[in-house]
């Protein structure tokens, strides 16, 4: 309960300081983050994966041709740290689920003792109360029904073009590509973020890729801003839903 006390109250202590300083920013547009090297973010990880062993470039004599080459004819897609290409994101995903359970259960169970070596007639006597049959001890009978419908249905779609770094490339000549995008519309912030490995040959002609070429994508679009922060329920209300177990 101390615990439970003290989350609270740093919980309530910064739901004050969020409220202290949107109030001093009240009637200011969002500030837009600083441009700075990926690498150099807080976090960052390079990308580690298995790879075949390095292969040493080797060249002929009176050959332009190098082992390392993939093309004859240099072009402007990205090939190497630094590059800038163009990710193509065009997803519409639908789904829907519908699951029907029934469940019946029916149950009876007579007692009842129509003789025990004569004492049945001391029981009835005796021991039960007046007018009671031993013969009908106890009737017992059970009924249960359960029915169950369920339906889930969703439906989303996004459409976005984003600009991203090659960040490093990989021994085997695969790129990690990462991007981030931020636009004000008014008082609400959206940000685009991409991340992933992509294979040199998918890039087409255009430098660009689509985003079903990326491997380990992290694809992302959301915003900040008074509109988003009136669609979220407040810190003490997520707090109470988590609490309260009805």
């Amino acid at each position: 309960m101390k615990h439970l006390f003290i989350s609270t109250a740093l919980i309530l202590s910064l739901s004050a300081c969020s409220s202290l300083e949107r109030l001093s920013r009240v009637g200011e547009t969002p500030d837009f983050a600083k441009i700075e090297n990926p690498i150099d973010k807080r976090g960052y990880k390079p990308v580690t994966m298995p790879m075949p062993e390095p292969e040493i470039a080797t060249k002929q004599m009176n050959s332009l041709w190098s082992s390392n080459r993939q093309a004859f004819f240099e072009d402007q897609r990205a090939k190497q740290i630094g590059d800038i290409l163009t990710v193509m994101v065009s997803m519409e995903t639908e789904a829907e689920f519908e699951s029907t359970s029934k469940r019946s259960r029916s149950a009876g169970e007579n007692t009842g003792i129509n003789a025990l070596a004569g004492f049945e007639s001391y029981l009835a006597a005796k021991v039960l109360p007046d007018g009671a049959n031993p013969a009908t001890l106890a009737d017992l009978a059970s009924t249960s029904n359960n029915n169950n419908t369920g339906s889930t249905e969703s439906e989303d779609t996004l459409e976005l073009k984003i600009a991203a770094v090659v960040s490093q490339i990989l021994p085997n000549g695969n790129m990690v590509i990462t991007g981030h995008q931020e636009f004000r519309v008014n008082h609400e912030k959206r940000v685009l973020e991409v991340a992933g490995v992509i294979r040199p040959e998918d890039i087409m002609i255009d430098n660009s890729i689509a985003y079903d070429k990326i491997a380990e994508a992290r694809i992302g679009y959301g915003g900040k801003g008074f509109i988003s922060d009136v669609q979220q329920p407040r810190l003490g209300q997520q707090v109470f839903d988590i609490l309260m177990p009805y």
